[in-house]
């Protein structure tokens, strides 16, 4: 991968809203009370 798709892919895992950040964290994709959930994170 380039450097840009590699900034990409961590962008990604680290943005909340996006289906990559729950597959990084063993979700099939962002789940439907993803909002609910990320803010329990907080």
């Amino acid at each position: 991968m380039s450097k840009q798709s590699d900034q990409d892919n961590r962008a990604n895992q680290l943005n909340d809203n996006n289906d990559a950040y729950w597959q990084s964290r063993g979700e099939d994709e962002r789940p439907d009370d993803w909002d609910t959930r990320s803010e329990e994170n907080d």
